[in-house]
């Protein structure tokens, strides 16, 4: 395990922007164009009937054995059932393995690592916790679609965290880990680094005491691409020499965006042991201030259709562990934002400003017998009726009994209602989750 120097955060301010669910639906029309309604809207939405179409399966699959046990799966996650790979599958849980185990073996651990190099700041001596994320989904050949249930962040939302989805698989779990940051002046993260939060999480299980002492790990073969994705080099360029050096990137700035670091491989924790756990709830409950110029997130007209936002955006997520075993989660996020049209070369309003409403809903539910994991989003700029206006709404169900749906719906100005068909792109920026 690298010993780590300590870090601290000092980025400047960046836009970027989100691609949204991807699958044509018939869409339900919302009454009313102003955003004073919006409650009622989002909730008319959310209410409508979501149609369970077959999704493929996502390719290719990938085989890894523990003994005489196998699991063919997709190594990567995705935002939904459209197949594009998000996140690459760099941990594999065997054994005494359900997702809620991990979770409470993980909570239960102190923040100091130390002894694996890692200096005593956060979030290196942070403990874990339930984390704030975008609900994104799995597959695997024996069961289907999965979805990310339980997540966990050591460190705080923001300004940098380890973060972790778990996604029950028959027998496994299996889980992306990466190392983020927090954007300033929005709601959203942006990874940095695979590899480096794959060694936290081995470290930790490594401190936990629970994996088997005869076989503890093995990794696997390559099954996902090295490297993935990259880091926007405006956002690298902002990183402390520290982070850089941490990660394993460039010391001075870049011109060009910086892949992100992995081998390819997971590595495969063997657990024999768990953590009793104890019935708790935990509350998360904060503002963040959107202040950022963003591309426009929906009803742009041209590629360098900008604006400015800003605005509070309120944060809550609850998460309760019931005597029974039973983890719900329930997240909120809501906003009251101007949005105001600019030229991104000077900054300069080039129209008038527009009131915005955002709303973000997830839910998560894992029983014995049954999991599943929802989000829904609701976003309204302006009004139908004065240009440059428009809503936006996306909807992703995942369940254990195969009941799945996608939906995103767009309505712009003088526009029709529309669903977006399979494979199209649409970006929503103006978000109360995370990338990541």
């Amino acid at each position: 395990m690298k010993s780590i120097k300590a870090v601290a955060i000092g980025l400047a301010l960046l836009g970027l922007a989100l691609t949204g669910c991807q699958k044509g639906l018939e869409p339900i029309p919302v009454e009313g164009t102003s955003v004073d309604n919006f409650d009622q809207e989002m909730a008319s939405l959310q209410s409508a009937a979501c149609p369970v179409p077959l999704y493929a399966a996502p390719g290719p699959l990938v085989a890894v054995n523990f003994g005489e046990n196998h699991l063919r799966f997709w190594p990567y996650t995705g935002n939904d059932f459209s197949g594009e790979p998000q996140d690459p599958v760099n941990l594999i849980f065997f054994g005494k393995a359900d997702p809620r185990d991990i979770r409470a073996a993980l909570m239960a651990l102190s923040g100091d690592r130390t002894a694996f190099g890692y200096p005593p700041m956060p979030p290196f001596n942070s403990t874990w916790d339930d984390a704030i994320g975008d609900v994104q989904t799995g597959f695997s050949e024996a069961d289907g679609w999965s979805g990310g249930c339980i997540q966990l962040a050591c460190g705080e939302y923001g300004p940098i965290r380890f973060h972790v989805r778990l996604f029950k698989m028959g027998k496994w779990t299996v889980g992306n880990a990466h190392f983020e940051v927090l954007i300033p002046g929005t709601t959203d993260h942006q990874v940095l680094n695979w590899e480096v939060a794959e060694q936290l999480v081995i470290a930790d299980f490594m401190r936990s005491g629970l994996l088997d002492a005869n076989l503890p790990m093995i990794p696997t073969d390559p099954i996902n691409q090295s490297p993935w994705r990259a880091i926007p080099s405006i956002i690298y360029n902002g990183l402390p020499v520290e982070v850089r050096a941490f990660i394993g990137g460039p010391m001075g700035d870049v011109a060009d965006d910086v892949p992100m670091g992995t081998d390819g491989r997971a590595i495969i924790l063997n657990l024999a042991g768990k953590v009793p756990f104890s019935p708790e709830i935990r509350v998360q409950d904060f503002v963040i201030n959107f202040d950022q110029v963003i591309p426009k997130p929906f009803c742009s007209s041209e590629p360098y259709d900008y604006v400015y936002v800003n605005g509070p955006v309120h944060l809550m997520q609850t998460t309760e562990v019931q005597e029974n075993g039973t983890y719900k989660m329930a997240f909120r996020a809501t906003g009251d934002l101007i949005v105001v049209p600019v030229n991104p070369m000077t900054s300069e309003a080039v129209g008038a400003p527009m009131a915005a409403k955002i709303a973000e809903e997830h839910g998560a539910m894992f029983m014995n017998q049954y999991w599943s994991a929802t989000s829904s989003k609701y976003q309204k700029l302006g009004s139908l009726k004065e240009a440059g206006g428009g809503q936006l709404f996306t909807n992703l169900l995942v369940r254990s009994n195969g009941l799945n749906g996608c939906q995103q719906i767009i309505r712009c100005a003088d526009e029709e209602w529309r669903a977006v068909s399979s494979g199209a792109e649409a970006s929503g920026l103006v978000t109360a989750a995370t990338i990541e």
